[in-house]
């Protein structure tokens, strides 16, 4: 499993230089060639998690760095998945390196370091982490279509150019990434709440013990909430849309990983 996350690292690292390459030349040769080592790294990392029980000593999968690395995976996938239909050579630039962090910093966690958890025998605490995982990476997919949109309508806005054959989306394809992202991401973290609070329902006989962990993750909840209305019934424009999903990304960042590192 080990040698198998060192691999899908390495690769997505190289996916990720070769996709700024490819855009920055430009090369089409080459932006194709790092979406096809994207998809490879995907695939390694897939034989990673498959390979998972062969450990000696199997972390669980509730442990952060297995749920980061989890995390990230989706992410490239989703990103492929958007790719098939549209160009975004530049949110691969970032999500390579993202994914080799990810994914690096997990293999050299020592399983049998990583604790127990309540209930981690059931069903639920894996539900909950697959699905509050996934649910990050489609957020993350946003907040960086986000950042991507805000940098292109300034550059058109300023009417200054980006440099020599430098190409960023089109506004229309992030905005089009943004609101599929916001509508999955959103759905998969509700479901991971819904299925954590009947794991603590099932471990603990009650669906709120009031950790700050919880507390955090309610409240990004709850910020998310409020921008998925507003962007789907309040009909909030594009550009206000693409900066609440950066926000809304670092604020759940800072919720679910930030806390869980500080406590």
């Amino acid at each position: 499993m080990i040698d198998f996350q060192q691999t899908a690292a390495a690769i997505y690292l190289a996916a990720g230089v070769g996709a700024l390459l490819g855009i920055a030349l430009p090369s089409t040769r080459i932006s194709h060639g790092a979406v096809w080592g994207l998809a490879a790294g995907a695939l390694v990392h897939a034989l990673a998690f498959a390979t998972l029980h062969q450990l000696e000593s199997v972390p669980p999968l509730t442990s952060l760095p297995l749920a980061t690395s989890f995390t990230a995976w989706i992410g490239v996938i989703a990103l492929l998945a958007f790719m098939w239909r549209m160009r975004l050579a530049g949110l691969a630039a970032v999500v390579g390196p993202v994914a080799f962090l990810a994914v690096f910093l997990a293999s050299f966690t020592t399983p049998s370091a990583q604790k127990e958890v309540v209930g981690a025998s059931h069903s639920l605490p894996h539900a909950h982490v697959l699905l509050g995982s996934a649910g990050m990476a489609l957020l993350g997919i946003a907040g960086l279509s986000g950042v991507f949109f805000l940098l292109e309508h300034r550059r058109i806005k300023t009417k200054r150019p980006i440099g020599r054959g430098f190409r960023l989306p089109s506004l229309e394809a992030l905005d089009r990434v943004n609101v599929a992202s916001l509508a999955v991401g959103f759905t998969l973290l509700t479901l991971g709440v819904v299925t954590g609070s009947f794991w603590l329902q099932s471990a603990e006989g009650t669906p709120w013990t009031g950790t700050g962990h919880q507390i955090w993750t309610m409240v990004a909840w709850g910020i998310y909430a409020g921008l998925t209305a507003a962007r789907f019934a309040g009909r909030q424009g594009a550009r206000q849309a693409a900066a609440s999903a950066v926000a809304g990304f670092v604020f759940l960042l800072f919720a679910v990983v930030g806390v869980e590192i500080l406590t």
